[in-house]
């Protein structure tokens, strides 16, 4: 590699002087070498008062800035434009969406990818959300066949099998805004707690009581896992219906999380019988705006004669266009 050789105390003004020329080889390491420093150069015709040697350089690393940069060569600037560039990464693992269109590339895709995040494994979306345990089909396009990895988030850990259960990294400011709202003490219950992000988060951050429940078995094996990892024990496991475990929980809470935006509303109802007085419910729901489940709420309340305070509301994320995931916190008293 071309290069000027130039006494170590003048490298850093030569360095310079090659920049503003654009003389200088962004592509390679400048090398130093006992009193001396080399600085690449991509042309020899100029006047130098250092002496131009040929020496052994080392390459600067490029990392492509995205996705659709791997793919240049191998899609076309349409089939670019289709594919979503955003993903999700949990622990090792990414899940990508990949149109009908291009699914005869998501081997290129999920290798691109795998090169991309530097992760172990990328699965492709093959289905929506379905079912009571709100799973999505999976199928792996590059990397190691492992669905199961650990995500860190806000000083937790949280294990999980991504084709058993479901987890949205993309919850994670939300769940470390709710964190910080509880106060000393609060009694809290997860209606429909996964895995455990929202309990582990606020157990790990706050001396609180929680009762999470879920109907989905994985998830509690999984959260029953989580609580060990984390070294907690302030967090109490139901697996099951929530209309049916309530039927056998004689106490009533300061908090309720209802992160189960398609389907919470079926369960103000509920929400409210279990609610203490000045209580706080953490209210989830997919829609355009807020008024919808700001009525709801006020509808249930109504019902047992209490009435809500609107705190904040928020939207947490995208969820299709013109829909949101939204939340809304309300204070209900009696």
């Amino acid at each position: 590699m071309k290069s000027i050789k130039v006494p170590l105390k003048e490298l850093n003004n030569t360095r310079k002087k090659l920049m503003e020329k654009q003389l200088m080889n962004m592509d390679y390491k400048i090398k130093t070498q006992n009193e001396y420093g080399f600085i690449p150069i991509n042309s020899t015709e100029f006047e130098s008062e250092y002496e131009i040697v040929d020496t052994t350089l080392e390459p600067i690393k490029r990392y492509p800035k995205n996705i659709t940069e791997l793919l240049k060569n191998d899609l076309s600037s349409k089939e670019i434009e289709d594919l979503k560039t955003s993903f999700d990464i949990i622990g090792d693992i990414v899940i990508v969406e990949i149109p009908q269109n291009l699914e005869d590339k998501k081997s290129k895709i999920g290798q691109a990818t795998l090169d991309f995040t530097k992760r172990k494994s990328v699965y492709m979306k093959k289905s929506a959300i379905h079912g009571t345990i709100r799973i999505r089909d999976l199928e792996l396009i590059a990397g190691e066949n492992n669905p199961i990895t650990i995500h860190k988030e806000h000083g937790t850990r949280l294990k999980l099998n991504v084709k058993e259960v479901y987890f949205s990294p993309r919850l994670a400011t939300e769940r470390k805004r709710v964190s910080d709202s509880v106060r000393e003490n609060e009694n809290i219950l997860d209606m429909f707690c996964g895995i455990g992000p929202f309990p582990i988060v606020i157990a790990k951050n706050n001396n609180v009581k929680i009762t999470a429940v879920d109907i989905n078995e994985n998830a509690i094996k999984y959260l029953n896992e989580n609580i060990r990892l984390n070294k907690l024990h302030n967090i109490k496991t139901i697996c099951g219906d929530i209309n049916e475990v309530s039927k056998h929980l004689n106490e009533k809470f300061d908090r309720i999380i209802m992160n189960l935006p398609g389907l919470a509303y079926e369960f103000l109802d509920l929400a409210m019988k279990l609610i203490s007085d000045n209580g706080i419910i953490n209210y989830y729901e997919f829609s355009d705006s807020y008024g919808q489940g700001i009525e709801r709420l006020q509808k249930a309340a109504k019902k047992e004669n209490k009435k809500i305070e609107i705190l904040n509301t928020r939207k947490v994320k995208s969820s299709s266009p013109g829909m949101w995931h939204i939340a809304i916190d309300a204070k209900v008293t009696s």
